[in-house]
């Protein structure tokens, strides 16, 4: 991948500093050294093997935290007010990196707070969707176990790409049209139950859950996307800042409609526990990885992060819950991996 962009930037004209030798920390001697790769190229590959890792835990803990938060197989907290301060949170981590970029570039137009009503009107439709899509997955472990719910969320590359087609009107390539194909074929084998009458382990009401999550998602995240590159010069922490104002609205709402009587009688916070706390931290931050994926790595990282957390997820819950890892569980999540791997090289190679 590394040696590919280099080459091409030569192409175009692009300086480098040094060669591919290089990157690869060989220096002149053929003797490999750390010291003969350029500090930008060090920095560069350590923020992207920190931001791995940080998506790799928080993708593989998400699901595992939800279902821990659980007391008697129940929500003793309200999952609209936790939703709420997620959306809270991630906003506050907007404002705080634009605070720094304010007192480091000053104030221009791309990075103000300040917009017009037609730029701002466009947010509360990813929003709501995004609501909807963030509180079934409180309600979905009624039906699927954590490990479950990592390979049957994977479903969204189905949807996200269906809709780039008809929305973006981007062309699929025949690599990812077979690799939504292994995908499904993937997620059913993982829940495949040679233990029950039942020949899969989700029952309808988790999978149908699991397809309106997958469309959910899809739907709000092309739509996003359709709006920041609208105007791509706009500063994406502006962007995020407007689409979490948006969510914490509709959240507040939810509020009212779902627990107010709760939220009035036992408290905003009642039924919270350091696992909870937790969970909503992990939620907020999975949101500023996935931007810092954007930013400072590149799809494979998303891949191999997705891929690692199946199997993550798979390995704690067996400590924590007692899953049973199956074989079919086993093949499902290899195949998962390897229908996202070969969506990811599909993307590359169009």
């Amino acid at each position: 991948m590394e040696y590919r962009k280099i080459k091409d930037e030569d192409n175009d004209g692009g300086t480098v500093s040094n060669d591919i030798e290089n990157l690869r920390g060989i220096g002149f001697s053929g003797v490999a050294s750390v010291s003969n790769v350029p500090p930008r190229e060090q920095a560069k590959w350590k923020r992207k093997t920190v931001v791995t890792v940080a998506l790799t835990f928080l993708t593989s803990s998400q699901a595992i935290l939800i279902v821990w938060s659980k007391r008697a197989g129940k929500y003793e907290y309200s999952v609209t007010t936790a939703n709420f301060l997620v959306e809270t949170l991630k906003c506050a981590l907007s404002l705080a990196a634009l605070a720094r970029i304010w007192k480091s570039e000053g104030v221009t137009e791309d990075n103000r707070l300040s917009t017009t009503l037609d730029e701002v009107i466009v947010y509360p439709i990813p929003a709501l969707l995004y609501l909807v899509k963030n509180l079934l997955q409180y309600y979905i472990f009624a039906y699927v176990d954590a490990p479950g719910y990592q390979i049957l969320k994977n479903l969204n590359i189905i949807s996200t790409g269906v809709l780039y087609r008809i929305i973006l009107k981007k062309k699929l390539s025949d690599i990812q049209w077979a690799a939504f194909i292994l995908l499904c074929a993937g997620c059913t084998t993982a829940q495949l139950n040679s233990r029950s009458d039942h020949v899969l382990q989700t029952s309808l009401p988790g999978w149908i859950m699991a397809i309106v999550m997958a469309l959910l998602s899809g739907f709000a995240g092309v739509y996003t996307e359709a709006i920041i590159k609208k105007r791509p010069s706009r500063n994406i922490n502006v962007q995020n800042f407007w689409l979490y104002i948006f969510g914490m609205a509709f959240n507040a709402i939810a509020i009212l409609i779902q627990d107010f009587d709760a939220v009035m009688n036992k408290g905003f916070f009642h039924g919270y526990s350091i696992i909870t706390t937790l969970m909503i931290l992990n939620h907020a931050l999975s949101g500023i990885a996935v931007s810092m994926v954007m930013k400072f790595a590149d799809n494979i990282v998303k891949v191999y992060s997705t891929s690692v957390a199946m199997l993550l997820t798979a390995v704690v819950s067996v400590l924590l819950f007692g899953f049973n890892l199956t074989l079919a569980f086993f093949l499902g999540a290899t195949v998962v991996s390897v229908s996202v791997y070969l969506h990811s090289a599909g993307k590359l190679q169009r």
